[in-house]
């Protein structure tokens, strides 16, 4: 017992070691608080305010509670959220999975961190032709998720290119990661970005040749937020330089399934010489409107190599081991469900759906004499405003006709004076926006 006690008082006084001293007795004032002793990542404060989406809410919530009146006359043609339900034959392989786990016989547990092997080997045959093999599939809960992770391998130590305008993740998590330097107000561009224009004038597409080497090229086709899609010359060309310049391409293809123009790629790796450069991410968030359901996958070559000759799938595929247990179980018996024959029509039909939206956001807007861009193999209508200020055009919208819309300045310096426009909101609400505007 004797022992007992000592032992208390002893640790009792150790753990006094570890009690950060009270701020109010070092300084003397009772009113003083402060919080932990870690240093906040600086790179953070390099951010610039709010993510893109959060401040169009919070404009527009600052908008209905100035005009209570009008919350149930607000339509949104902004975030790229889908809106009509899963299908039926997809719903069966979700509500399937979920059975499953009820059944001692068929419970699973943990699975392996790159998904099921049954779903890496459909994805490659199904949406690559086998182009790829499944073992280079990394199924995962989400595009987006995996940027991050591409990030985390790829480290602070690099520069990165993205389209300008572009998806505004590739910017936030070069800088969360330490690759750029500060944010320059005139341009409106990071130190240590290369931002590669994308404009009316070149077709969207960047003059490579005259930018500077990046270690990372970010690409987007069919591109948010422009809606344009590369043809198989521009990709053709997007390959070989990055291989020349040895650069690894990430090839964001989550709008992929929108292509309908005859001849445009739908994957990096139907360019010869992409397996030596690129990675591919996507997503059935809006093959199959999962974008609640969360399901997508990376392809990484078994080809791709860092500068010493090791391995980007093997260090991926750590990535994935140590920071992730793999998407759910039930998430994955939907995207099961997806690439069967039935759901592979019943996207198709789904797709056709946010198309005819499309066309019918892209015919309003010529008809009022706008330059349009995007919507024929994209979700997304690109609309130039002729000079005028995107956020000044996204107030009016709003505060005139309830529409609320994305403006192009959110996507990066080159989105200035162009508004996004997004073909997911049921047809009603898109025809209802358009006789708003009109």
């Amino acid at each position: 017992m004797k022992f007992s006690i000592a032992a208390l008082c002893i640790a009792a006084g150790s753990a006094q070691a570890f009690v950060a001293p009270n701020v109010s007795e070092m300084r003397g004032d009772s009113t003083v608080m402060w919080g932990t002793q870690v240093k906040r990542n600086p790179n953070f404060g390099k951010l610039q305010g709010g993510y893109l989406f959060p401040e169009i809410g919070r404009r527009r919530t600052a908008y209905l509670e100035a005009n209570p009146d009008m919350a149930d006359r607000i339509i949104s043609l902004g975030i790229g959220d889908t809106t009509m339900p899963i299908p039926e034959h997809i719903l069966g392989g979700l509500e399937g999975a979920v059975s499953k786990l009820g059944v001692k016989e068929t419970y699973s547990g943990y699975g392996a961190e790159q998904g099921m092997g049954a779903l890496r080997s459909k994805i490659a045959e199904k949406l690559y032709g086998n182009l790829i093999e499944d073992s280079e599939v990394f199924v995962s809960d989400g595009a987006k998720c995996d940027i991050m992770r591409l990030q985390i391998m790829f480290g602070y130590d690099v520069v990165s290119a993205v389209q300008d305008p572009s998806y505004p993740v590739y910017v936030d998590t070069s800088v969360m990661q330490g690759q750029t330097g500060l944010f320059k107000e005139g341009d409106k561009q990071f130190d240590g970005i290369v931002y590669m224009p994308c404009n009316p004038d070149n077709g969207f597409f960047p003059d490579l040749s005259e930018l500077p080497r990046a270690d990372i090229v970010y690409f987007c086709s069919p591109n948010n937020p422009t809606g344009v899609a590369a043809t198989k010359e521009q990709l053709t060309e997007l390959v070989k330089i990055c291989n020349e310049r040895g650069s690894i391409l990430v090839f964001d293809a989550a709008y992929a399934p929108f292509i309908r123009s005859e001849g445009v790629p739908k994957s990096i790796f139907e360019i010869e010489g992409a397996k030596t450069c690129a990675i591919e991410v996507n997503s059935f968030s809006k093959y199959a409107g999962f974008t609640g359901v969360r399901l997508g996958w990376t392809v990484i070559p078994h080809e791709l190599k860092w500068a010493d000759g090791s391995s980007v799938h093997a260090d991926f595929n750590r990535v994935m081991t140590t920071g992730f247990n793999g998407a759910s179980n039930i998430v994955q018996g939907g995207g099961m469900a997806c690439l069967d024959d039935e759901g592979l029509g019943e996207i198709n039909s789904l797709i056709d759906y946010y198309l005819e939206n499309a066309n019918i956001l892209r015919t309003t807007f010529t008809e009022l004499g706008y330059n349009v861009h995007g919507g024929t193999d994209a979700p997304y209508i690109f609309i130039d405003l002729n000079g005028k200020s995107s956020w000044d055009q996204f107030n009016s919208f709003l505060e005139e006709c309830q529409v609320v819309t994305i403006p192009g300045a959110g996507f990066g310096p080159g989105g200035e004076g162009f508004l996004r426009l997004s073909a997911f909101a049921p047809r009603e609400s898109i025809e209802e926006a358009c006789c708003k505007i009109q």
